[in-house]
């Protein structure tokens, strides 16, 4: 029997053969770009504990003239010793402290010291209070990047063969003691002296230098290395910045006390400037003379752009309100209060002042070079300079020093 549909139904079935258009799927949705992920900050560096026996606790109320001075002009030199100190754990706090205030006033800086430091004053390990306080500047020397007729007298960069090894990771009560030399066979032993460097090499000299620069002056020269760091002024106007990279590891014997005791100069004659006319008198004895210091500084190029010549805290030293310290006796980088007079006088010089250099004369608890600035007058300020002078170490509250000692 046929079936018969009824037109409803005939239409349902074609409706449901029908071939319907393809059904586009949903876009994907895009991938998510990759987020670079945030450097973790640099891990804090724990300030060690180290013992500095001769920095004896002390209230703000005996820290002489403390009360007299434009605090607030030490303040850059504060920011730049930061710059390095905030990494340790002990400054972090201060340091970051230190950042939110822009171009504070005296009273505001001098608040900012007796709310956050705890000074101390330095002492010699005989317990006297008092000490040496000489000059340095940052010289103008006139030479060349190449030898000429003028410019005879070599700026060393370090050798190649030059070792020196901390010895402070070996032997911690050795702190900031390193030991120079040079390897021939399978022993370590002294590199050159100065008066085996500078030989010539018709002599046996077997020193093969790479000079970054030759200097007009070997007076000049002498006294850069004992500065640290200088100016060139090269021919055609331009200058050229060097700094200390390193020296031979002998210690530094003065030439002015030399000369002293040997009866060629006096006493208030023994400054640089008296060094140099004594030189120009005598040309034939100067090469011995400069040579019975042993000590020898190697050299670095550095950027014309810096504010000032790079102390060994590794920040650009500023005239007038930083010194070089012996580290074995004062933390590198704490700012310091010094109380004494000026050079050949005894008008006072009172400042705040940043332990942000070394140097090889620089020895003792209570020794300090102040850092004059560049140039002739800083130069002339840095040669008469030898007064006598006390030092307080202002430390963070929570440095472990202070922690310590409390």
């Amino acid at each position: 029997m046929l079936l018969r549909a009824s037109p409803w139904l005939f239409a349902l079935l074609l409706s449901a053969c029908a071939v319907r258009p393809p059904v586009e799927p949903p876009a994907p949705f895009p991938a998510p770009v990759p987020q670079p992920t945030p450097a973790p900050p640099p891990a804090l560096i724990p300030t060690p504990a180290l013992a500095y026996p001769t920095l004896k606790p002390a209230d703000w109320s005996t820290v002489a003239f403390w009360q007299d001075d434009a605090v607030s002009e030490a303040w850059p030199a504060l920011l730049q010793s930061c710059s390095t100190l905030k990494k340790q754990s002990a400054w972090q706090a201060v340091c970051n402290d230190a950042a939110t205030l822009a171009t504070p006033d005296d009273a505001t800086v001098r608040a900012f010291f007796e709310q956050r430091f705890q000074p101390y004053q330095a002492t010699q390990e005989d317990g006297s209070a008092e000490g040496l306080i000489t000059g340095y500047y940052e010289p103008l020397l006139k030479g060349d990047r190449v030898r000429s007729e003028r410019a005879r007298f070599p700026l060393y960069a370090v050798p190649d063969d030059l070792i020196a090894v901390d010895l402070a990771s070996i032997y911690p009560e050795l702190k900031n003691l390193r030991l120079r030399g040079r390897l021939v066979g399978n022993k370590v032993v002294p590199y050159p002296t100065r008066k085996e460097i500078e030989a010539p090499a018709a002599n046996g000299n077997s020193f093969r230098g790479k000079p970054i620069a030759w200097a007009e002056d070997p007076v000049d020269l002498f006294f850069l290395q004992i500065q640290g760091s200088g100016r060139i002024e090269l021919p055609d106007g331009s200058y050229l910045r060097v700094g200390y990279a390193d020296q031979n590891g002998h210690p530094y014997q003065s030439i002015g006390k030399l000369l002293v005791e040997r009866g060629e100069l006096k006493l208030e004659q023994a400054s640089m400037q008296g060094i140099k006319d004594w030189g120009a008198k005598n040309p034939d004895k100067l090469p011995e003379l400069l040579a019975s210091n042993p000590s020898f500084v190697f050299f670095r190029e550095l950027p014309n752009g810096l504010p000032g010549p790079l102390g060994s805290l590794g920040v650009p030293l500023t005239g007038g309100r930083s010194i070089a310290v012996d580290p074995r006796f004062i933390p590198l980088g704490a700012p310091v209060f010094l109380a004494t007079t000026q050079p050949n006088s005894p008008l006072p010089l009172n400042r705040l002042v940043m332990a942000q250099d070394t140097g090889g004369a620089i020895r003792g608890g209570v020794r300090a070079d102040f850092f004059w600035g560049f140039g002739v007058e800083a130069g002339e300020l840095a040669g008469r300079m030898k007064q006598r002078g006390r030092l307080w170490v202002l430390l963070p509250k929570d440095y472990p020093l202070a922690t310590a000692r409390r």
